[in-house]
């Protein structure tokens, strides 16, 4: 059975979208600028940048744009050779560009084996755009090619009215109900994005029976400070650009298209995470970013067993999932964990530091 080396977060630079969710957390911030960074690389040369010689064994990668992640039509060569190389890819998606998931069925079965798509199911856009038939359809499209898949809600007040009604045709059209996710407001500590209380939220979501949901309202909004591998177990990568880092707010690493005979440098995050809580811990933590915590799998928190139907994850890719990245790579000892830190640190001080000169420069300017 093939086990987790590494997990590499792909972000693919576009903010275009066909949809306009209100909760969406980029329309929060500043709007969609339908900006599209070209991936100039070849899609070979990318299979080569990031082969299993050079990231040490088998990874699961995730892809996730700014806006919907499969306009962009040349991703799809990207993960064809990504997946040829013997990775695992899971797609992050609002399952509406139809003629995308028609190429996806042109893959071998083999290959098909290691691919998932996550369907962000926005019900209220569905309906106001009259999507909801060609949701459903490319979801069954997924289905029957052999490919995993989950179904989940980003839970917004807007969508309460209308629970009843998302719960019927996801019977109707599932056979299961959709995981439930959480909307977060990108500003400050990064609170939940509702007027509800925390009390509230919870029971008004719960009702979906969300394995996803129940994990990441448990870790939502705590401060995590044991000792992490992201930077090292995983990091977060610019398909366009070859830049790697920790995680969202972690260090810079380096390049790994600018030479891809290069060894592919580790630097952890330790015990010095500058996030304000692991938001996105259904993943990172689930698959053993912190081995010293006791998570469910990756597999349990994406998985539905409808009535008369398949899984919604299975086959090499319900194995994969199982596993951890504690299971292929050795923790540090006591001195190594110690060295990762004093680095860490001394880069948060230099950090902060640059902050308060650039503030003291501007007020300067005014």
């Amino acid at each position: 059975m093939d086990k987790i080396k590494r997990f590499i977060d792909c972000y693919v630079p576009t903010e275009n979208c066909n949809l306009k969710c209100h909760y969406c957390y980029l329309t929060n911030l500043e709007g969609f600028t339908h900006k599209t960074v070209r991936i100039e690389k070849d899609p070979k040369f990318i299979r080569k940048a990031l082969s299993q010689e050079r990231l040490g064994g088998i990874c699961m990668f995730n892809f996730c744009a700014g806006g919907e992640t499969l306009l962009y039509r040349e991703l799809i060569d990207v993960v064809k050779e990504i997946l040829e190389e013997g990775h695992y890819v899971m797609i992050v998606t609002n399952g509406t560009i139809s003629d995308r998931f028609d190429e996806f069925k042109n893959f071998s079965e083999e290959i098909l084996s290691r691919l998932f798509f996550k369907f962000s199911f926005h019900y209220l856009e569905f309906k106001r755009l009259n999507l909801l038939d060609t949701f459903f359809n490319n979801v069954e499209k997924i289905n029957k090619s052999g490919a995993s898949f989950t179904v989940e809600i980003t839970p917004n007040d807007e969508l309460i009215p209308y629970i009843d009604e998302v719960k019927k045709v996801s019977m109707e059209k599932l056979g299961a109900l959709p995981h439930i996710t959480v909307a977060r407001d990108e500003s400050g500590d990064i609170p939940l994005l509702t007027k509800l209380s925390r009390e509230d939220y919870i029971k008004t979501w719960s009702v979906f029976n969300s394995e996803l949901f129940d994990f990441k309202m448990k870790i939502f909004g705590e401060k995590r400070k044991e000792f992490c591998y992201a930077g090292d177990w995983s990091f977060i990568l610019n398909i366009a650009t070859g830049d790697i880092k920790q995680c969202y707010r972690g260090f810079p690493i380096q390049n790994i298209y600018n030479d891809y005979n290069e060894p592919i440098k580790r630097f952890a995050v330790g015990n010095c995470c500058v996030e304000p809580h692991c938001f996105n811990g259904h993943a990172f933590l689930t698959f053993g970013d912190v081995p010293s915590l006791n998570t469910p799998t990756f597999f349990e928190l994406r998985n539905r067993k409808p009535e008369n139907r398949r899984e919604w994850v299975v086959g090499k890719m319900s194995e994969f999932m199982t596993t951890q990245l504690k299971d292929s790579n050795v923790e540090y000892d006591e001195k190594h964990k110690k060295a990762i830190n004093m680095k860490n640190n001394i880069k948060i001080k230099k950090t902060s530091i640059k902050k308060k000169v650039k503030g003291l420069l501007k007020n300067n300017e005014k």
